[in-house]
């Protein structure tokens, strides 16, 4: 019996850990997976086991002398000087031990997700394990070693022959994966992200089309520092509305980053909760119009694992499994079961308090910069 949808998860994707301080803690699974299992959202047999992506799957997608690099630092046999020129043994991307074992698991867990929809028992499904998107074919890069979403989807295209529609609302652009299909006419990339004036990577302007054959299928839509939820969801939108309308995918691919809340230490975007309640939402009612949908949803960034991302990625379950948007407090058991661990004190509602933060003075000079960005962005549709 076809499945709703399944969550893909592993104590192993765990082992995917720079060291104890750094900002990317996957333990942010596991605090949003409890969540879902006390509320009664999420049952076992929902909850698929990933596997390791094989060498010639990452090879879709990276380069052969890349991954050796990654598996001999894995085992202690690089040092940090010539790990630097792939990207790793940095300060953003430090080497750990068995570095290629647990970047191919997280990478394997995507794909056990595209199989899942694909092949047609189940509906949806997540793999907040991914979304590493700043992966290059040669390279590592922010938090990222492989790109498991760029893997996926050449996956995707080799074994299904689909046409692939990537959404990224991730606060950082999706550079990783937009180059990788930058000439592809049959991949179409949608990243909404703070505009790279301020944040890494730095890319990701609307001027970032295309190339070639795949002109036309790259779209960018970087929005001001302290953009708020209103202006963020007209933006998210009307963007995925028109992209799809006029790519008509076969699939649709989303990435979940969590780092727009207000709360996340490394980006500067007025966020809620209010907007994580909608991003899945309307992904969903775009996958079902277009996709009979198909729809497969990965993690990202989130660095508050603690107030934000468990609830965040929440939304990215109930919207799968078309349960109402909770209100009131979070469940006493789970608050109770974490808090000892929290280094901040939890906010124990589903909503955000109201006010979150005080007033911003340039909200409608935000808004509309933001409003023109978008037209802008969408002209070489609204032409065509």
């Amino acid at each position: 019996m076809k499945k709703e949808a399944v969550f893909i998860f592993s104590e192993k994707q765990l082992g995917y850990s720079f060291s104890e301080t750094h900002p990317f803690n996957q333990k942010r699974i596991v605090l949003t997976l409890d969540l879902l299992k006390k509320i009664n959202a999420i049952t076992d047999d929902e909850i698929i086991t990933p596997r390791i992506a094989t060498d010639e799957e990452l090879l879709l997608v990276h380069d052969s002398r890349f991954i050796d690099i990654v598996k001999r630092a894995g085992k202690g046999q690089v040092s940090n000087e010539v790990g630097s020129v792939y990207g790793i043994g940095t300060e953003d991307t430090p080497i750990f031990p068995n570095m290629h074992e647990a970047s191919a698991m997280l990478v394997g867990g995507t794909l056990t997700a595209v199989d899942e929809v694909m092949e047609g028992r189940s509906r949806y499904a997540v793999n907040l394990g991914g979304g590493l998107h700043h992966g290059f074919s040669g390279k590592a890069s922010g938090f990222c070693v492989y790109n498991d979403s760029s893997v996926a989807i050449k996956y995707m295209q080799k074994k299904y022959g689909a046409r692939v529609l990537y959404i990224d609302t991730d606060a950082h652009h999706g550079d990783g994966v937009q180059w990788t299909f930058y000439d592809d006419p049959d991949v179409c990339t949608l990243s909404i992200h703070e505009t790279g004036r301020y944040l890494f990577p730095g890319t990701g302007s609307i001027t970032e089309r295309g190339n070639g054959k795949g002109y036309g299928t790259s779209f960018n839509f970087p929005i001001d520092a302290f953009t708020e939820d209103e202006s963020f969801l007209e933006i998210y939108k009307t963007a995925i509305e028109e992209v799809a309308a006029f790519f008509k995918p076969d699939v649709i691919l989303t990435q979940n980053g969590a780092d727009a809340h207000y709360f996340d230490p490394l980006t500067h975007l007025y966020g809620t909760m209010k907007s994580f309640e909608q991003i899945p939402r309307i992904a969903r009612e775009i996958a079902e119009r277009y996709c009979e949908g198909r729809w497969i949803a990965v993690g990202g960034g989130g660095y508050d694992i603690w107030r934000v991302v468990p609830r965040a990625w929440s939304h990215i379950w109930l919207s799968m499994k078309q349960i109402p948007i909770p209100t009131g407090n979070l469940p006493d058991e789970w608050l109770t079961a974490w808090q000892d661990q929290s280094p901040v004190p939890f906010i124990k509602t589903w909503q955000d308090p109201n006010p979150l933060y005080e007033p911003i003075p340039r909200k409608a000079e935000i808004t509309e910069k933001n409003t023109q960005m978008l037209n802008k962005a969408l002209h070489i549709i609204r032409n065509k």
